[in-house]
């Protein structure tokens, strides 16, 4: 049996220079109504269906960790989460040194299914992927 099962993607972060033109787009036009807003940090989260669009300016404090500006040859997708069914963290952990893959710590973060642990970890391409455990 594998150790972690994917339930369903539980947000994305987009990186933008245009948040304005953005947010219309995701909001207006594709009907992802704004669930929650943290001026202060630079960040707009999304609703799309069960999951989240989060939106971060780059200019934002939240924004300027990622690096550059979004731009043809640079990238604008910050990181990637998934909901994972619930294992013990240690076993987890243990699961993912055992297969190579460098791990951070566990956080209490916030998500499509409002605040929960999770951690981070980066696929063979260096992309970003949060494994955040279901409440499900």
């Amino acid at each position: 049996m594998p150790m972690i099962k994917v339930i369903a993607i539980d947000h994305i972060v987009l990186r933008t220079s245009k948040i304005a033109e953005m947010k219309e787009f995701y909001s207006n036009i594709l009907n992802c109504p704004p669930e929650r807003e943290l001026l202060d940090l630079g960040l707009l989260q999304l609703r799309a269906g069960s999951a989240l669009i989060d939106l971060v300016p780059v200019d934002s404090e939240l924004g300027r960790l990622g690096g550059k500006a979004p731009n043809q040859d640079g990238r604008n997708m910050d990181h990637l989460c998934l909901q994972i069914d619930n294992v013990e963290d240690s076993e987890l952990l243990d699961y993912l040194e055992r297969s190579g893959i460098k791990v951070e710590e566990f956080a209490e973060r916030y998500g499509a299914e409002g605040l929960g642990r999770s951690l981070y970890i980066n696929d063979p391409e260096g992309n970003i992927v949060e494994l955040k455990y279901s409440k499900k």
